[in-house]
């Protein structure tokens, strides 16, 4: 929940925070441009989809498996809308991110489409960087935005209206090997502790056998190794900032988390986990190689697939490890934009509403197979008979998870910043990539523990002066 400091209406913070915001992101997007030209003429695209006859459209998404699953299913879209190329510019996450960012920052106008999410969505709304998309929600015949889960689509919104629109939806949650649980004579905990996971994973750890007790990401980022190890920070009781704008990734409590998260992953992890992302944890885990993967609910579309996963059907799923607080997930979603800069916004919304529909979830389960289908994302998802019988290990656990994601479940006090996994400001992604950084170093042995705490403390600090200066106003 976005708590307002004493005294300060969420509206009037806004508003005084306009302007330090606009001109927070004005200058990062003025040091971008230079970046920017350099950063898209090196985009790896797909391809176009589609002749030269039609309106093409540039859609730029991040290289996810359920993705490239859509990026597979284009002739569908071309049957249903002929005079509408599409060319697909697709990016591991870290330089998705960093690259759309350039480019919408700066009104590049490179993309039609963008794939962001609930961090990027209300702020670039405020800066009028997106459109509103309710317009073309309210004109599309049956394509029910009331369907989206509820935490989901109000995260993708601002005053009510949706300015992109879920591909799919997660929180966080522990995967584990059931069967390789039974064999060892040890059982999940129905809520487990971080100090639980840490027992479990260092019994199950193997590294003469290539086996690791656990799974953790560790890949600098603020999406990477950040978004796992912030819901332990919350969770222990620490945070990035108190409610008067002081770091607080220094305090007993933060310090902790880190501790606990470095150490677990370093006595029983994968190898080489300072460069490992949600997509080499994946590979791990799917193909047999760890017992447990705290990560995001998206997960299972890969592993409980039997095509691409030696586990299918071996897993079980438990909630996000916990220390102080009653949950400890995140919540994120994976969604469609169209920049303000597009010259071919119903071209745009075709794609955009193709790709997010309920047919769109039919269409991936007939033809890919169910195990596949986007998860999270529509309500309606989870009444399909052929998914609820693909998705009965993790379904609940999925929909439990994104219900339980809100500050007032995952922290032990308010914050004056939205977002569980992230600070939803605009220094935030330059924060927490430098963060992230100080977390990989202390995962790779290259510095401290405390020495990564206490530099990305001063890195925090230089952001809260702002904003507590702000306040002082």
């Amino acid at each position: 929940m976005f708590r307002p400091p004493r005294g300060v209406s969420a509206r009037g913070r806004s508003a005084r925070r306009g302007s330090a915001r606009r001109s927070s992101v004005s200058a990062a997007a003025t040091a971008a441009t230079a970046a920017t030209a350099l950063a898209l003429s090196g985009c790896a695209g797909a391809g176009a989809v589609g002749g030269d006859d039609g309106e093409q459209i540039v859609v730029a998404i991040v290289s996810n498996p359920q993705m490239q699953d859509a990026i597979s299913l284009q002739d569908e879209f071309r049957a249903a809308h002929p005079g509408v190329d599409v060319r697909f510019v697709s990016l591991p996450e870290n330089e998705a991110r960093a690259k759309i960012t350039a480019s919408v920052a700066t009104g590049g106008g490179e993309f039609d489409v963008v794939m962001i999410s609930n961090y990027e969505t209300p702020m670039w709304a405020e800066n009028g960087w997106i459109e509103n998309l309710q317009p073309h929600i309210d004109a599309t015949e049956g394509y029910d935005a009331e369907d989206f889960v509820p935490s989901v689509r109000e995260a993708l919104s601002r005053d009510g209206d949706m300015y992109s629109v879920p591909f799919y939806g997660e929180s966080s949650f522990l995967a584990y090997r059931a069967d390789l649980f039974e064999e060892a004579g040890l059982e999940m905990p129905a809520h487990p502790t971080w100090d639980e996971v840490r027992d479990l994973a260092a019994e199950l750890n193997d590294p003469a056998e290539d086996f690791s007790g656990i799974c953790l990401r560790g890949l600098a980022g603020w999406g990477e190794v950040m978004a796992p190890m912030s819901t332990a920070i919350n969770t222990f009781g620490g945070g990035w900032f108190d409610e008067d704008w002081n770091a607080t990734l220094d305090s007993p409590e933060s310090r902790e988390a880190i501790e606990t998260y470095v150490d677990t992953v370093q006595t029983s992890g994968q190898p080489g986990a300072a460069t490992s992302g949600f997509g080499d944890c994946l590979t791990r885990f799917a193909q047999g190689q760890s017992a447990m993967w705290y990560d995001a609910t998206s997960m299972v579309s890969s592993i409980e697939d039997p095509a691409s996963s030696t586990v299918a059907g071996k897993v079980g799923y438990a909630p996000a490890p916990v220390a102080d607080t009653e949950s400890a997930g995140w919540l994120y979603s994976w969604s469609l934009a169209i920049p303000s800069t597009s010259e071919h916004k119903d071209a745009a919304w075709d794609f955009v509403s193709w790709m997010t529909n309920k047919e769109y979830i039919e269409l991936v389960g007939n033809t890919i197979g169910w195990e596949r289908v986007p998860p999270g994302s529509r309500l309606s998802t989870y009444e399909i008979p052929e998914y609820a019988e693909v998705s009965e290990a993790y379904a609940d656990a999925t929909l439990e998870s994104m219900g339980g994601a809100t500050q007032e479940a995952t922290m032990t006090h308010p914050v004056p910043y939205p977002g569980i996994q992230f600070v939803g400001i605009p220094e935030f992604q330059d924060l927490g990539t430098r963060v992230g950084q100080q977390m990989s170093a202390a995962i790779a042995g290259q510095v401290t523990v405390d020495e990564a705490i206490a530099q990305s403390q001063r890195y925090a600090e230089t952001v809260a002066e702002t904003y507590r200066n702000q306040e002082g106003q």
